[in-house]
């Protein structure tokens, strides 16, 4: 089992995911997930032994959340929609696919992605190889790109010449200067959405794990 944390604007890339989210997390995550997984089950929401293993949280407005992706488990749907709606005072639960839209500014269209490789400003900096490699290897991780940094600098670090070296760097990035940069986000694909409930607009608080 696994929490990994994540930024709000990779939320936005999840137009093709559906999950719940369970606001104002305050405590140990860990308990939370634990509670959630063991209430569900209870409910008989989570069948056959199945449990919300990668979970991610993150913040937003000051406040911690957690979202439960779809992904892999076995759901009875029409009770959850239920719990959803009886716990919302106590969990403020919404769907991954109403919290974007509705809090976030929406999810981004494939369309308004300008490529599939960051733009990393190296004209005009150092040539030096390593100072190329730590401005392209930052620019990946940035971007949320790590194991692509290591591999590139890995493979940089095992070329035969500068210019194969920066012949690798442009395969992860695209060599611009600073005036040129432009916003990156990596490819989607097309947004599936299912039936939602509307949500009260009130601000969810800081909550902390309940003794189960």
């Amino acid at each position: 089992m696994s929490i990994t944390h994540i930024e709000t604007d990779q939320l936005r890339e999840m137009s093709d995911k559906e999950g719940l989210i369970i606001q104002g997390c305050g405590g140990p995550l860990q308990e939370w997930v634990d509670g959630i997984n063991d209430m569900l089950t209870e409910s008989g929401i989570l069948k056959n032994g199945s449990r919300f293993e990668d979970v991610y949280s993150f913040e937003h407005e000051n406040v911690t959340c957690l979202l439960f992706p779809f992904e892999d488990v076995d759901l009875h749907m029409g009770k959850l929609a239920m719990w959803r709606l009886q716990t919302h005072k106590e969990f403020y639960g919404t769907w991954l696919s109403d919290y974007v839209p509705n809090r976030l500014g929406g999810f981004i269209d494939e369309s308004q992605y300008a490529t599939d490789k960051p733009d990393c400003a190296l004209i005009g900096e150092d040539g030096n190889i390593f100072n190329l490699i730590g401005i392209a290897s930052h620019t990946l991780k940035r971007c949320g790109l790590t194991d692509q940094a290591k591999e590139m600098s890995s493979r940089v670090m095992s070329s035969g010449s500068y210019s194969e070296a920066l012949g690798i760097i442009g395969e992860y990035v695209n060599i611009t200067d600073a005036e040129h940069v432009r916003e990156f986000r990596p490819s989607v694909v097309k947004k599936i959405k299912d039936t939602k409930v509307a949500e009260p607009s009130d601000q969810p608080k800081q909550h902390k794990p309940q003794e189960r």
